[in-house]
């Protein structure tokens, strides 16, 4: 079955809105787990808007799942954190300084030669590597020559078609994607705007999906039906994907 990573950077986010540990980013780690979840997602950013630079530390203690950290390697207080946490899992975005959200995947023959640079240095560490990609089957095949484990495949598209009721239209491409994916060796992970509306076609026709990584609908939904049930929810879309 397909894994559910839950991104906990909205839970930071309402903290950091008033001051003070009210939510309690950790015991949201704890409890998701608790709860059922396969995972934890942060996504620091140097502004740390969201999830700060010790947040990571304090995490690190507490999960027991897998921990997968999001960022952007480029700056160079990112690779320290990783290097210095070893998470199960590190997720490289291509993120510009202030960025609201990610909003487009790697061009990963025009980063080859970065990326390969970049992904040996996590690996070497024993760090399992995933680099966000569009669903572009050139993209795909040449992140195969960076040394990469996975792929997230980068779902904003899929999930602007799917809400327009175009979902055939939507999931075509990422499915050459995950075939060119599975064919070169990689793993295939995915996230950006997944919600209990379009996760389940996705799961069902995306081949050998292993983990999709959702904070900001999981967050929302959690409002109206409460932590606990909405991470069973979530899982629940995957059992037959």
């Amino acid at each position: 079955m397909t894994k559910l990573s839950v991104n906990i950077n909205k839970i930071a986010t309402l903290r950091n809105s008033r001051g003070g540990n009210n939510p309690d980013v950790v015991q949201a780690a704890i409890d998701i787990q608790r709860f059922g979840a396969d995972g934890i997602t942060v996504h620091p950013r140097p502004d740390e808007r969201h999830i700060r630079y010790n947040d990571v530390y304090a995490l690190k203690k507490v999960i027991h799942t897998e921990f997968n950290i999001e960022g952007n390697p480029k700056e160079p207080s990112f690779v320290e954190l990783v290097l210095k946490n070893l998470p199960d899992q590190v997720t490289l975005v291509p993120d510009a300084v202030g960025q609201l959200t990610s909003n487009h995947g790697w061009d990963t023959r025009a980063h080859a030669a970065y990326l390969k640079e970049t992904i040996a240095i996590f690996k070497q560490a024993g760090i399992r590597v995933s680099i966000f990609v569009d669903p572009v089957e050139d993209m795909v095949a040449a992140a195969a020559d960076t040394g990469t484990d996975r792929i997230e495949l980068y779902t904003e598209h899929y999930a602007k078609e799917f809400a327009a009721g175009q979902k055939e239209l939507a999931i075509e491409p990422y499915v050459r994607a995950a075939e060119k994916a599975v064919a070169s060796g990689l793993g295939i992970n995915a996230g950006h705007d997944l919600d209990l509306l379009n996760l389940k076609y996705f799961a069902q026709h995306i081949p050998q999906l292993l983990e999709v990584s959702i904070g900001h609908a999981l967050i929302c939904d959690a409002l109206y039906y409460g932590l606990e049930n909405t991470v069973q929810l979530y899982k629940r879309q995957l059992v037959s994907g």
